[in-house]
């Protein structure tokens, strides 16, 4: 069944009616105004057109009168010209502005890329000065083998005063056996002072 077609209603102003327009792939057009600019921009366009026009010249001025088909004043080719200069001026703008968009996003690139390599730096400077100041309290080296020396050092005269009391001990038996009298005194005993007398008993 058909469709019933909607009746107009008179408190509704009528929709306009659009005019459609053929469409176009805008990107491919940008490329394809970047190519004129790009070309037109060389010098191999410049000296084909001078060729051109020189060509242009020699033949409507120096050819049969029959044959010309731009005679002086050249009417034609100003005309041509006029047409590829108004041509030309949109095109080198849209390709202008297309290479100011790309240089705006890759402008916002790098500004992204500046501020994260200056926040990595900024981390990388704090973890720095914090690894700084825990390795002045963390013992180095150079320390570790002065109190190492240290110790040893001490550790040899222990030793040597241990073995100094050992041979002072041996020997003190063999004194008592020979004469029978008390045992000799010495500084280790502490019991009696140098005078040879017992401490606190002077007097």
């Amino acid at each position: 069944m058909a469709e019933q077609r909607r009746p107009q209603r008179l408190d509704q102003p009528r929709e306009p009616r659009r005019l459609t327009l053929p469409r176009f792939d805008p990107e491919a057009f940008g490329r394809w105004s970047e190519g004129i600019a790009r070309g037109m921009g060389t010098a191999n366009f410049i000296v084909y057109m001078t060729v051109v026009i020189a060509a242009w010249f020699v033949w409507n001025t120096l050819a049969p009168a029959n044959l010309r088909f731009d005679p002086y004043t050249f009417t034609f080719l100003t005309l041509i010209l006029s047409l590829q200069a108004s041509y030309a001026a949109p095109l080198i703008l849209l390709a202008q502005n297309r290479q100011a968009d790309r240089d705006r996003v890759a402008l916002e690139e790098d500004r992204r890329r500046a501020s994260m390599q200056k926040a990595d730096t900024e981390y990388l400077t704090r973890e720095i000065a914090a690894l700084r100041n825990a390795m002045g309290e963390v013992a180095t080296r150079d320390f570790l083998r002065s109190e190492l020396a240290r110790l040893a050092e001490e550790l040899d005269e222990a030793n040597q005063r241990r073995s100094r009391l050992e041979r002072r001990q041996q020997e003190r038996p063999a004194q008592r056996g020979g004469d029978g009298l008390d045992e000799p005194r010495d500084d280790l005993d502490g019991d009696y002072s140098r005078g040879g007398r017992p401490e606190g008993r002077e007097g």
